[in-house]
């Protein structure tokens, strides 16, 4: 069938324009027995649509170029935006907009995307990142995420078309649709072509696992979602059920088209544990392989990675070894343990994670969990990720799920002191693995991230604030804690108060987040380890707190990562890696804010004998030496 075949998926769906005043419209709707194209501006009579095979319908319709506005009607009653609109000018359920795919002219023709493994990312909400919330107020920051802060890549929060102005992005209802509040397609382009030039990768987080409840009308054109699966955030989508092959072929369509019409370099794929298909090759393996044929074809660096709560090491493996062929996924073992060795906190998903000890696990292996039973789930969970690369797993100290989904979505430099937060950056940007910012963490914002959205119906309103409530239960928050998500004050409590000022906090922050990246992009051995030239030895004192890492690169200097996490001063005594070390950065300086008393030798020689060092409070320390070869 044409509509699905190799090549042709991008005449497939939606409104093509087939000249500058033609117009080819597309749409599968196999629940109606006629479908017509109501054009709305210019006003013309409903068109009838042509039915065609697997419940397609097409129509031609002459003297329709860009901008035209129309919708379809279905059994000459329900009149509905296009499932597939490139832009939802007046919102989600308004007329869609027919958009002309070459009226913006690129300029990053030599641009052919970066690989995960060079991926240094910056996290953000187009809508408070800026006073302005658009694509193109973001634009003159790059150079200072580029340059002053020395981001590789950035990660925008989803911008498929959502109901009202304020929403994270996973109300999103029309999947082809750049928001028109951040503005719109052209925004868009223009957001990633400037990208580009900066040297900055573009990541783009989707939703395949739900849409918004808020105008959401897929259900009227099809059979898109399924009750044979549950989801947290409403109806899931049919992958494997009667007529999914059509559904299947809208949500490829759809991660094809951000890559080639927008030029994105990787998807991240949202909570895809919400995303049920016990067909034989599954969604995300079939997802995967077309964007991968896509970047070959077009020789490109193309990425797809997931989010994901299973700790199942099938869904970064290849399909050789039986797996599903993502790039990369988030590890939330990560972040949690992290948490825990910083603040202690042991409820809901946290009373999982020993701090520490379960740390240095994230760092050695990947997943914390790998088949051990978790208390928080009273089962079992996850499978051994050991033969995973470690530059396959994203890790963070925070993002906007572990932020905002807070009572008050509030961030870690409001919670520990300011030296355990440049020891936390430290590890994050000096691991093995992806390291990722989430928006302001750069110079220690202080700003919350709350939950806000912007809906029109008053029960779906009450609806989402006792969800809310229900779901922080299990972590003892107390319901007056929580904002309102309608409220327009929670939207604009989370804004983004940027720059140092007179802050030397902030400014020591920066210069260590710049100083942190500026060494793992410089020195090899810092960098990912995505392969046998690379590797990593982690060890820990428990009692004293203190973490420590050898890492060994195919050339340049090896490296000593020494992390207290102790909240008093300890000795500990290192044996290994033996040899005359360096020190190249201390988070005790002056430089950083600290209190420039520095303690640890300058010069440190470990022997067989070992070397007893004095670990100030909440300090990181990096010590470089020759390489020697492998240990």
């Amino acid at each position: 069938m044409a509509s699905r075949r190799t090549g042709e998926w991008r005449l497939s769906l939606g409104a093509r324009l087939d000249g500058p005043s033609t117009t080819h419209f597309r749409v599968w709707a196999p629940r109606a027995d006629r479908v017509a194209v109501h054009l709305v501006e210019p006003d013309m009579p409903p068109v009838p649509m042509e039915p065609r095979e697997f419940g397609y319908f097409e129509a031609t319709v002459p003297g329709v170029g860009g901008g035209a506005r129309y919708q379809f009607l279905l059994d000459g009653e329900k009149a509905r935006p296009d499932p597939a609109a490139r832009f939802q000018p007046e919102g989600v359920h308004k007329p869609s907009a027919v958009v002309d795919p070459h009226a913006f002219h690129w300029t990053d023709e030599t641009w052919r995307g970066l690989s995960l493994k060079d991926f240094i990312i910056y996290e953000l909400h187009t809508g408070t990142f800026t006073p302005e919330g658009t694509f193109d107020a973001i634009i003159p920051r790059l150079k200072y995420l580029r340059q002053e802060v020395g981001m590789t890549a950035i990660e925008l929060m989803p911008v498929a078309q959502f109901p009202g102005k304020r929403n994270w992005g996973y109300d999103g209802v029309h999947p082809f649709a750049p928001q028109a509040s951040y503005g719109g397609p052209e925004g868009l382009k223009r957001l990633v072509d400037a990208c580009h030039r900066e040297g900055l990768a573009v990541i783009l987080d989707v939703v395949y696992n739900h849409l918004g409840p808020e105008g959401n009308y897929l259900g009227d054109f099809g059979p898109y979602f399924t009750d044979r699966y549950r989801t947290p955030w409403g109806a899931a989508i049919n992958y494997d059920g009667p007529e999914s092959d059509e559904v299947r072929h809208f949500v490829i369509s759809n991660a094809l088209y951000w890559v080639t019409e927008y030029h994105i370099d990787a998807l991240r794929l949202d909570s895809i544990h919400g995303i049920f298909d016990f067909s034989a090759r599954h969604i995300l393996q079939e997802l995967a392989d077309a964007v991968h044929g896509e970047a070959e074809r077009a020789g490109r660096t193309i990425s797809v990675i997931a989010e994901s709560d299973l700790n199942d090491a099938r869904v970064i493996c290849p399909p050789a070894m039986g797996g599903f062929g993502l790039d990369g996924q988030w590890n939330d073992d990560f972040h949690h343990a992290l948490r825990v060795t910083l603040t202690g906190e042991r409820k809901g998903y946290y009373q999982d994670f020993d701090g520490l000890v379960d740390l240095a696990a994230a760092l050695r292996d990947g997943f914390v969990y790998q088949g051990r039973r978790s208390a928080y789930r009273r089962r079992r969970h996850g499978n051994s990720s050991r033969a995973c690369s470690s530059s396959q797993f994203v890790v963070f100290a925070q993002n906007h799920d572990q932020v905002g989904n807070r009572a008050l979505g509030d961030r870690l430099s409001t919670q520990i002191p300011f030296d355990a937060l440049k020891v936390a950056t430290a590890l994050v940007l000096l691991s093995p693995n992806i390291p990722l910012l989430f928006m302001g963490e750069e110079y220690g914002e202080t700003a919350p991230f709350q939950y806000f959205i912007e809906h029109g119906d008053p029960q779906l309103i009450e609806a989402v604030r006792q969800g809310r409530r229900r779901e922080f239960s299990h972590f003892g928050w107390k319901e007056e804690d929580i904002p309102d998500p309608q409220d327009v004050a929670t939207f604009e409590r989370s804004r983004l108060r940027p720059g140092t000022g007179d802050d030397p906090q902030r400014a020591a922050m920066l210069r260590w987040t710049n100083m942190l990246i500026t060494l793992r992009r410089g020195i090899a051995s810092l960098g990912a380890e995505d392969s046998g030239k690379m590797r990593h030895l982690t060890w820990h004192e428990e009692a004293e707190q203190v973490l420590m890492m050898h890492r060994q690169g195919p050339d340049g200097p090896e490296a000593l990562l020494v992390l207290g996490f102790n909240n008093r001063p300890v000795t500990v005594t290192i044996h290994k890696p033996q040899g005359e070390w360096n020190l190249r950065l201390d988070s005790t300086s002056s430089d950083f804010a600290g209190s420039g008393q520095a303690t640890m030798p300058r010069r440190l020689i470990v022997d067989e004998s070992g070397v007893a060092l004095s670990v100030p409070q909440f300090s990181a320390f990096l010590y470089l030496r020759s390489a020697s070869g492998f240990e």
